[in-house]
């Protein structure tokens, strides 16, 4: 029986490029084809930063044990997918997909027999963890997205404020002399 280890090995460029066409497919098709069809990475920086870090989630998921790298790789991926009106399921769904297609890619040897279930179920632990460290940075990327489109409205607020002057300076509040405040 060969080792999970060596046959993701030797599945990787298929399951790289299922999972990378997976993610591409929660695009627009025009948007899409543009980032599958446009290789510089100049001129497709969001295609490039995806198929990047999914390379580099692969690694870490297959050899890697590195928690930072990890969390570095999802943070370039998801804060992309934050800004662009995903759902979170949308958003880190392309985490689960994995799951799913390495299942695919490695039926005809999990049928077989030839991958152990104890090293699928780990890897797909881990690949769940992976999911659950995106969920963490797409909340985090959306609250501050939030709190710059509360500060956009409060700053437009107040400047609306100030040119039709209906906002004045308050004078400082200084206490009376006369104040009984102190319950004499």
């Amino acid at each position: 029986m060969m080792k999970l280890h060596d046959l993701l090995l030797q599945k990787r460029p298929a399951i790289l490029e299922k999972w990378f066409q997976a993610a591409l497919e929660t695009y627009p098709a025009d948007t899409s084809r543009f980032l599958r069809r446009e290789k510089d990475r100049f001129a497709n920086p969001v295609g490039h930063a995806i198929s990047y870090g999914m390379e580099g989630l692969l690694d870490q998921l297959f050899d890697g044990n590195d928690s930072a790298k990890v969390s570095s790789l999802l943070d370039d991926i998801v804060r992309i997918r934050a800004v662009q009106d995903f759902s979170p399921s949308q958003a880190i769904g392309f985490i689960f997909t994995l799951k799913r297609i390495i299942r695919d890619v490695l039926q005809s040897e999990i049928r077989s027999g030839n991958a152990s279930a104890e090293e699928l179920f780990a890897l797909e632990a881990r690949i769940d963890s992976m999911a659950l460290a995106s969920f963490d940075i797409y909340m985090g990327c959306r609250e501050t997205i939030y709190e710059l489109k509360a500060t956009q409205v409060k700053n437009a607020t107040l400047k609306l404020l100030e040119r039709t002057n209906l906002l004045t300076e308050m004078p400082e509040h200084e206490p009376d002399s006369n104040d009984d405040s102190d319950g004499k």
